[in-house]
This record gives C-alpha cells, sequence and structure tokens, in this order.
C-alpha cells in the first residue's frame, strides 16, 4: 500500500508518517510538505509541495497511491482570515479534487473537535452525528466546518472513494510544544518558566473545559484508518476531561479564578496589538466546544489510546520546558537543543 501525508512535518503529520512506516502493510510513505525537513525517518520519503491554489501539481503526485492523508493547516495569520481560507479551504478542495482524479482509493480528511456546533446545555459527550457548523466567530472553526460540507458532496459525487472524517481533540507532544508556543502564545509567553514549582498560580475560567490526547495515540488511529475498510467521521479523544485545575495540578501551582469576560477582554486587547497570535474568536469557540465520545473508533479501528489527557498536556509542558522539538520547519525546537528522536 502507497500512501501520501500532505502536511507530513507538523505536529500530526510527523507521527502519522512514522506509524504508518512501521505498519507492515504500507510499502512507501511520501511525506509531503511545503519545505523539506532535515529529519529522516526509516521508510518515510519527502517531497516539496504546495497545496494552495496555482501551486503545485498534486494529481501527479498522487498518481498511484492507494490512500493520502490530508493534515496540511495554516493557524496563521489569524488577522489576515481571507489568506488562511485560501490555503486551508480553497488548498484542502485541491487535495480532494486531486484525490479523485489520481483515482486514490481512501482519502482521510483532519477535521477537528473545531467543526463541531456548540455542545448540548447538559454536558453530555457527543458522538459522531452531533452537527458540525463550527462557531462562526472564529476563522478556524469556520473553515473546519466548511470542508465538513464540502466533502459531503464529495462523497456523494464519488462514491467509490472511502472518505474517512477524524476529528480529535487537541492534541500534544513534546516535541511539538515549541510550534504551538509560537502558534498560539506568541514570542511574550516566558516558556522557560512554565515548569512546575515556577509558575504561582494559574488562572481559571469558569466553564472552560477540554479534552487532550497525545498527538502519537491520534497517529495511531489514522494509522488503523488508512489500512482498515473504514468509512465516516471518527472522534478522537483520551480521558480524562481537563480544565485549568488540572493544569494546575501539573504545575504545582494555586488557581485564580478569572471571569471569562475579563480573560476574553485581554486576551482581545493583545491580539489587537499583536502581542498573541490567537484571536479572541478562538477562545469564545473553545468555551462552546462539545465533549466527544471516542466510542466508534474504539469499535471499528479497535483503537484505545495508551496514554492519559493529563500525560498528553504534561508531554507538551515539559516540551515546552525543554524549548523541543525537530528537524522540520514547522517543529524548529526554540532551546538550545532541539530533540532529534521522538
Amino acid at each position: 500500500m502507497r500512501v501520501v501525508v500532505t502536511g507530513a512535518t507538523g505536529n500530526a503529520g510527523t507521527s502519522v508518517v512514522r506509524a504508518l512506516a512501521e505498519d507492515r502493510s504500507v510499502t512507501d510513505v511520501l511525506g509531503v510538505a511545503r519545505r523539506l525537513p532535515g529529519l529522516r525517518i526509516p521508510g518515510v520519503r519527502w517531497a516539496a509541495a504546495d497545496i494552495d491554489p496555482g501551486g503545485s501539481d498534486l494529481t501527479e503526485l498522487f498518481a498511484g497511491a492507494d490512500a493520502v492523508v490530508h493534515l496540511a493547516w495554516r493557524f496563521q495569520p489569524t488577522h489576515d482570515p481571507v489568506e488562511t481560507w485560501h490555503t486551508n479551504v480553497l488548498g484542502s478542495i485541491r487535495v480532494f479534487e486531486a484525490c479523485a482524479r489520481a483515482g486514490v482509493q481512501a482519502l482521510v480528511h483532519a477535521s477537528s473537535v473545531g467543526a463541531y456546533s456548540p455542545g448540548p446545555d447538559d454536558g453530555r459527550p457527543v458522538d459522531e452525528s452531533w452537527p458540525t457548523h463550527g462557531w462562526p466567530g472564529a476563522a478556524y472553526t469556520r473553515e473546519k466546518a466548511y470542508l465538513e460540507r464540502y466533502l459531503d458532496g464529495y462523497q456523494l459525487a464519488h462514491p467509490g472513494l472511502r472518505v474517512v472524517r477524524m476529528r480529535p481533540a487537541f492534541l500534544f507532544k513534546e516535541v511539538a510544544a515549541s510550534e504551538q508556543r509560537r502558534i498560539f502564545a506568541g514570542p511574550l509567553l516566558p516558556w522557560r518558566l512554565i515548569r512546575a514549582g515556577l509558575v504561582p498560580a494559574v488562572p481559571t475560567v469558569s466553564g472552560l473545559r477540554f479534552q487532550a490526547l497525545h498527538t502519537e495515540d491520534a497517529a495511531e488511529a489514522y494509522r488503523a484508518a488508512v489500512v482498515r475498510p473504514v468509512r465516516g467521521p471518527f472522534n478522537l479523544v483520551a480521558d480524562p476531561v481537563l480544565d485549568m485545575p488540572s493544569v494546575a495540578d501539573l504545575l504545582h501551582a494555586r488557581t485564580v479564578p478569572l471571569p471569562a469576560g475579563a480573560a476574553r477582554a485581554a486576551l482581545a486587547a493583545a491580539w489587537r496589538m499583536y502581542l498573541v497570535p490567537a484571536a479572541p474568536g478562538l477562545f469564545d469557540a473553545v468555551l462552546r466546544l462539545p465533549l466527544l465520545d471516542a466510542g466508534r473508533a474504539r469499535e471499528e479501528l479497535g483503537w484505545v489510546p495508551s496514554r492519559t489527557a493529563t500525560q498528553a498536556v504534561g508531554a507538551f509542558l515539559t516540551g515546552l520546558q525543554r524549548g523541543a522539538g525537530l528537524d522540520t520547519p514547522p517543529l524548529a525546537g526554540s532551546g538550545a537543543r532541539a530533540w532529534a528522536g521522538r
């Protein structure tokens, strides 16, 4: 089986190509990214290509592939949603249509918990049938939801092409910490001080809770979706559900209540002054995300995460302290040495 992975040098991509290369039923893994990495993974070849409109010939790139895993995504610039739409939506549509033209048998698309509509008032976990209209106030959730609608029609137009939509919670691993700091917090975060015993207090926003998953566990689900004859959407999460007191426990810090309105106002002011890259609309979306039930992934993919959500966030915090990274353009470390291993 030959598999092509777009966005192969980022947080999810580096784990997905490794998981696929270790599967004996996969004979060839081609990792695609805009810039070639220095990272070498046994069994993985690299190719430079741009999914943007007017970019590389994706049909030629996908020719002969049995499956394409589409992970490529831009989180910035958050001040220019037209630019991210250009890559994330129009570029993704180019990937989808190139798969059909190239005769690819399976497309595994990285959707997200962010594609879901706000969760139910009673807080119960939702399965894959929950509406995927996103939160209209954030570019990320609008884009993920739009692609869900596009794939609805795409599946009808290409019934012989197996389409899988992965909807993971927040993904963390140690060597992706520097990238995630740059994407969401920006350069002003004192990352060397984010460690147990040095953070005196963690602000706790009422109603803010989230689910997390270690990236390598998500990669195992992607691998299973490639090699198994499954279709449709899959939620991917690990227990337990987390909140800011959970993060405070990891840092051995006390908690300080912070009203959601005050937190949003501070974030909005910092974003308008270009001090942080995370837009306030994303904060609004996170407050409304549903909790996910991953029962379908357990049953049809035979998938069980090997790490808890707490361990996933702990890995991120460790990576943040060390400035960890990998030798790829997105994952370049912030510390004195970037990790070359997993």
